[in-house]
């Protein structure tokens, strides 16, 4: 007898999900002080991979619901993408850009 799965199994990962994936949101437009962004939210069961939240540059595991945002004139190669947590992205104007520091860089000065 096998062991019990307790975890869905998973669609291979690929670039661009499909439409009608559940626990992804179509797409919206919304105003900020930076101009306008395409936002579309990516519910926990459909995000696959891990990504590098811009707002607190933390990880984004997999599993974990987020946004998505580009800005809405990009209609190119989705190059300028990013993936943020929820919380991060309605933040984003009251604070400030974070700042990437190598391991071994002075944290103040």
């Amino acid at each position: 007898m096998s062991p019990r799965r307790n975890r869905p199994r998973r669609p291979p990962v690929d670039d661009e999900p499909p439409r009608d994936r559940p626990g992804i949101t179509e797409q919206r437009v919304q105003q900020w002080q930076d101009g306008e962004w395409l936002v579309r939210n990516i519910f926990g069961a459909a995000a696959l991979k891990t990504y590098r939240c811009p707002g607190c540059l933390q990880d984004i595991r997999p599993g974990v619901a987020h946004v998505v945002a580009w800005p809405a004139g990009d209609f190119g190669d989705g190059a300028d993408r990013r993936h943020w947590h929820t919380g991060c992205w309605r933040a984003r104007e009251r604070r400030g850009p974070g700042v990437e520091r190598s391991r071994n860089a002075p944290r103040y000065g």
